[in-house]
């Protein structure tokens, strides 16, 4: 769903063009997929939600024993100066560390020193035309690993899992473990029931997601209660309105899930609020 990449990429230390960046072949995020990344939205040449995915790439980075060799401050330097050299004023930017180049082995090994590739694209955030139209589903096995709290670049499983809803005609697939919905393959997975927001507690099951928090807490302002438990596509058929949420997404109303329309295929007044209460926090904080 991200638009076209942008020219000028940020590679070990170097500002160059895409087509000029080189990492190892030996590099253990192209031979292990031994690596980390995050995904910042960008409104008016501006990251918002900054700080929240600041700590979430802290906490990855902690969780596999990968170290970013900039500090917090320079590495925000290095992340505007990508979206200034773009000209970048709405998308994402997208940052990367990996565990940098070695001979090949299986654990971690010490005094390596890490790769780091920041690159931004542009993106429809808050005129996103899938906003007004909705979108389809499709449940799809959770065949991943057991710590989906880990942003991590090894990505296959979720790609599989997208690839397989997209051959069933659907925008997005919502994963599915031992009978419930885990979360979207690229995305959070939530639902409405008689005026209750319900989506999957935070474990090493999903990925906490930022969009997930800030919506959790707006949900009193739309009047609606929250419930964090499991439910299941069962539940997903039946819901009175079901949305997902990432990145460069804010919020995305699903009309249809496994061929089945929801609210009578129509995008529900819930979620129509929701967006709105969220792209107006966007635009307080973008202004500044």
């Amino acid at each position: 769903m991200a638009g076209s990449n942008m020219e000028i990429v940020f590679l070990n230390g170097e500002f160059c063009k895409a087509s000029e960046a080189k990492v190892s072949a030996f590099d253990r995020g192209f031979v292990f997929g031994d690596g980390i990344y995050e995904v910042v939205p960008v409104i008016n040449s501006r990251l918002v939600d900054r700080e929240d995915f600041w700590l979430r790439f802290e906490r990855s980075l902690k969780e596999i024993e990968l170290k970013l060799p900039y500090n917090k401050e320079k590495f925000e330097e290095i992340l505007y100066e990508i979206i200034t050299k773009n000209n970048l004023k709405e998308g994402g930017v997208y940052m990367q560390i990996t565990r940098g180049a070695a001979p090949r082995d299986f654990y971690f090994i010490e005094n390596l020193t890490p790769s780091v590739f920041v690159f931004c694209y542009e993106a429809e955030i808050l005129s996103n035309p899938l906003a007004t139209t909705g979108i389809e589903v499709a449940s799809v096995d959770d065949i991943r690993w057991k710590r989906r709290d880990i942003k991590s670049i090894s990505l296959l499983a979720q790609c599989y899992a997208k690839n397989e809803a997209h051959k069933k005609g659907a925008h997005e697939g919502f994963m599915v473990e031992d009978g419930f919905v885990t979360e979207g393959c690229s995305s959070s997975a939530f639902i409405i029931k008689d005026g209750v927001l319900i989506t999957k507690p935070l474990s090493n099951e999903i990925l906490p997601g930022i969009r997930r928090k800030r919506l959790l807490r707006l949900a009193d302002q739309a009047g609606l209660k929250v419930e964090q438990r499991k439910f299941s596509m069962s539940e997903v058929y039946e819901a009175d309105e079901v949305f997902i949420s990432a990145a460069t997404l804010i919020l995305l109303p699903v009309i249809k899930a496994d061929g089945r329309a929801i609210n009578g295929g129509k995008i529900g007044k819930f979620s129509m609020a929701l967006r709105e209460l969220y792209v107006q926090e966007f635009l307080k904080e973008a202004l500044k």
